[in-house]
């Protein structure tokens, strides 16, 4: 995983991280995560190299990945772990009814890129599925716990996507 940095989603928290991850599974924390993080972070994450985002407490990471429809360049700051040699991310839209936009994006033209430090590193998505799903789903949780909370809202209306990207050459 040239350029990512490993994340552990078992690994123990520090205490500030545990309080700030807590603020941001409160109504107000999700409509920052919403209305202002999901708007700025991109910018951030470009203008930095993939170093600054609002949600620094958060692994992020900058997919930039080919409109479905369009065709033109969406790049979207998502949260991220490591499985194995693959980046995980989890298209949880922060427990709303539908899927998120990117989702779409990524499993139509699977071939993306991930913005780190600056370099654009090429991957290629796949959507997981079954037990591998609901592992994925169980390590998300630990590394967030608000993972839990948007799997019970969309119970019954739709099961939140999880995507494994490898590196592709």
């Amino acid at each position: 995983m040239a350029g990512i940095r490993p994340v552990d989603p078992t690994a123990e928290s520090g205490s500030l991280k545990r309080l700030l991850m807590r603020m941001s599974n409160t109504g107000f924390g999700r409509s920052v995560g919403i209305n202002l993080a999901a708007k700025v972070d991109p910018f951030l994450l470009r203008v930095s190299g993939g170093r600054v985002a609002t949600t620094a407490f958060f692994p992020v990471v900058n997919l930039i990945s080919k409109g479905r429809k369009s065709g033109t360049e969406r790049q979207t700051p998502l949260v991220y772990f490591t499985h194995g040699e693959e980046v995980i991310l989890i298209a949880s839209s922060f427990g709303r009814e539908k899927n998120p936009a990117w989702f779409y994006n990524a499993t139509a033209n699977p071939e993306v890129e991930l913005l780190v430090k600056g370099e654009r590193l090429p991957y290629r998505v796949r959507e997981t599925e079954g037990d591998e799903r609901e592992h994925l789903l169980d390590l998300a949780e630990q590394l967030y716990p608000g993972y839990g909370d948007y799997r019970r809202r969309t119970a019954g209306i739709r099961e939140i996507p999880v995507l494994a990207l490898r590196t592709r050459s």
